[in-house]
């Protein structure tokens, strides 16, 4: 007899083990299905393994530069075995924490590879075989996986030619690298290898590098990765890639320029990911794509069949872990209202407000519309901007260079977007997400006391900055 669940979640990411839980808390029996490890992509071998890597780069990059703060630090060497060492044992210490969490709310754990295969039916495969699962609600959080399709006549195998997967636990350190793709991960990868010593080439098929952020945040941000070393092409194509047991010869097209043939030990591909959403029986119960053949869903993650839901990488973006989060929580909560819990009031997710955040060096985070996007929309806005080098702390520091950008509703004084780059401030961005949430005006936030000496003084000096009452410029 088939074990019979109220949920079953299949997949165990961001996304999918924090719907697991959320559904458990509320009382519904609970399991969840994973074909690997426990915590998936994010935890594993995206967002907190990387940034592992990334403290390890930083350090290193401070180390380097001892003597600006009268220190000396002599024959300063990079250990790639001992960094990508750590950063595993941080995925490992993560991964038990997810199975702990699974014991502690009573979640049932199948580890095998899941199919739905009639309505609240899910076949299982695993080491053992295959069991069949019964739920009266299922959710399809299965993520998604890198993009090598775009690269003509070579797939990305790990040897010559990676992606974030490969990047992360390298065989030996390049030489001489290629980034295709200046998205988070590409600028983020560029950064750490670019810190290790690597020689680095970015290409960007469109006119400026992060190319989702505020078009002034692209323009710091290429002027300060130019500074430190690596190249940028923007407005760049990349042709035939022919790897070999010595590098990777690749056809470059420059912006305005004529394609020729450059020579790299190593290619990272960074080019936008593909839902993991083949073979897991969606055709045969008619489950609808969208456009991009990401699962269609509503606000709640229903899908157009009664008892599936989706949430996570495999739907519509934002592709990022806090979203796959939020997402498993408002579709849990949906579950047990449907279920016939009046406690519960789920809040579908504001996808205006979701913050972004990029580690590379200097560090960028945003939230909102970008002055460009929210002039396109119709508003008449008041933009502000304040400089790092007019922050005591960020000197003191040592981390003079970045700024915060504000973007406000002129006529109302709603916050509509903030733009940061520089250091830390991918903490100091839920400030304004939270601001936003409130539906905080300029006012507000003028009036809002900021700690002294802090960076985060930018955020106040921004805010004033965009009516023209900066105190300290």
């Amino acid at each position: 007899m088939a074990d019979t669940y109220d949920v079953i979640v299949l997949g165990s990411g961001p996304g999918g083990y924090v719907a697991a839980i959320r559904a458990a808390q509320l009382g519904l029996k609970t399991a969840i299905v994973e074909r690997e490890l426990l915590g998936g992509i994010c935890l594993n071998w995206g967002c907190i393994p990387t940034k592992a890597l990334l403290r390890s780069a930083e350090i290193l990059h401070h180390m380097k530069h001892a003597k600006d703060y009268g220190l000396a630090a002599d024959n300063i060497t990079a250990d790639l075995d001992a960094i990508v060492k750590r950063s595993r044992g941080v995925a490992k210490q993560l991964n038990q924490g997810i199975t702990h969490l699974m014991k502690k709310n009573k979640i049932t754990v199948h580890m095998g590879t899941g199919k739905l295969v009639a309505p609240g039916k899910l076949e299982v495969t695993g080491d053992k075989g295959a069991e069949t699962l019964s739920a009266k609600h299922i959710i399809i959080a299965t993520g998604a996986r890198a993009r090598a399709r775009d690269l003509p006549k070579v797939k990305a195998d790990g040897n010559r030619v990676w992606t974030y997967r490969h990047a992360m636990t390298p065989k030996e350190m390049p030489t001489k690298l290629l980034v295709l793709g200046s998205g988070a991960i590409g600028i983020e990868f560029a950064s750490f290898y670019n810190d290790m010593g690597v020689d680095v080439t970015v290409v960007e098929m469109l006119d400026r590098i992060v190319p989702v952020e505020d078009k002034d945040i692209s323009v710091f941000l290429e002027k300060s990765l130019t500074k430190q070393g690596i190249k940028i092409l923007t407005g760049a194509k990349a042709g035939d890639v022919v790897p070999s047991d010595k590098g990777v010869s690749v056809k470059i097209t420059p912006k305005g320029g004529k394609e020729e043939t450059q020579e790299f030990s190593h290619v990272i591909v960074a080019i936008g990911i593909v839902p993991n959403v083949e073979n897991i029986g969606l055709e045969d119960l008619k489950i609808e794509p969208d456009e991009k053949f990401f699962v269609k869903v509503d606000d709640y993650g229903r899908t157009n069949v009664p008892g599936v839901w989706a949430i996570g990488d495999c739907v519509k973006g934002p592709w990022l872990a806090h979203k796959a989060s939020h997402e498993g929580t408002t579709t849990a909560e949906s579950i047990a209202k449907e279920m016939g819990n009046k406690d519960v009031h789920p809040h579908p997710l504001d996808r205006n407000n979701i913050p972004g955040c990029t580690y590379c060096h200097p560090q960028i985070a945003s939230v909102g519309m970008t002055e460009a996007k929210a002039k396109e929309a119709g508003y008449e806005v008041k933009a502000g901007t304040f400089p790092f080098i007019g922050n005591g702390k960020a000197i003191a520091l040592g981390e003079a260079e970045g700024f915060v950008k504000t973007v406000f509703d002129a006529k109302t004084g709603e916050l509509l977007g903030a733009h940061m780059i520089g250091a830390e401030v991918t903490e100091m961005i839920q400030g304004y997400v939270v601001g936003k949430t409130l539906e905080t005006t300029e006012a507000e936030l003028m009036n809002t006391v900021f700690p002294h000496p802090t960076i985060s003084e930018t955020m106040h000096e921004a805010t004033l900055a965009a009516y023209g009452r900066a105190l300290h410029m």
